[in-house]
């Protein structure tokens, strides 16, 4: 059975909500990076014992939060030694606004995926981009290279979008199957 790990930072919560969803969709384990950057005890353990790793950050200023930055760069202890190396690996991304250069966010964690030697998953869905498309649809916000959502800026993480919530349960769903799938 692979150990997928979800290591997320949430600056109001939105975050958190979707990194929930990709947890119940992926069977994973939430591990949350405090205010400060920093991980809970024992969480450099869980990650080295993960067959996955799903990374999520809000989008700030075009790229992930300083939280995040922290935590990728303290993991430069297991780059050294390779430790992540052929794992697999997946991002998403929330913010207000439907691109907020979401993708400048999530092709960092792309990029620390592939410094970590890394595999990485994509969200292996279809945009819901006809006329009769709603924002309620899964993958609406149109994102293949990771999961994307969109949360109004002023609106709790309770009033989010609840396409967004179904997109990534489909997406853990998905580094479900592929982690499954993982030859090694």
């Amino acid at each position: 059975m692979s150990k997928i790990v979800i290591v997320y930072h949430s600056g109001y919560g939105h975050t958190r909500k979707i990194a929930e969803a990709v947890a119940e969709g992926s069977g994973g384990a939430l591990l949350a990076i405090d205010a400060e950057g920093n991980l809970p005890e024992g969480g450099w353990e869980q990650l080295a014992a993960a067959s996955a790793i799903v990374f999520g950050s809000p989008t700030y200023m075009g790229s992930v939060s300083w939280q995040f930055k922290k935590f990728a760069d303290a993991s430069s202890k297991a780059w050294f030694t390779q430790q992540w190396k052929n794992k697999l690996a997946a991002g998403f991304t929330n913010s207000a606004t439907m691109n907020g250069d979401k993708l400048s966010t999530l092709h960092y964690m792309f990029t620390l995926s592939q410094q970590h030697s890394m595999l990485w998953v994509g969200t292996g869905m279809m945009p819901s981009n006809s006329k009769a498309s709603t924002r309620d649809d899964v993958n609406y916000v149109g994102s293949f290279s990771g999961l994307m959502t969109a949360t109004p800026s002023d609106a709790s993480a309770d009033e989010m979008v609840a396409g967004d919530i179904a997109t990534a349960k489909v997406f853990g769903a998905r580094i479900a199957d592929a982690a499954a799938n993982l030859v090694k």
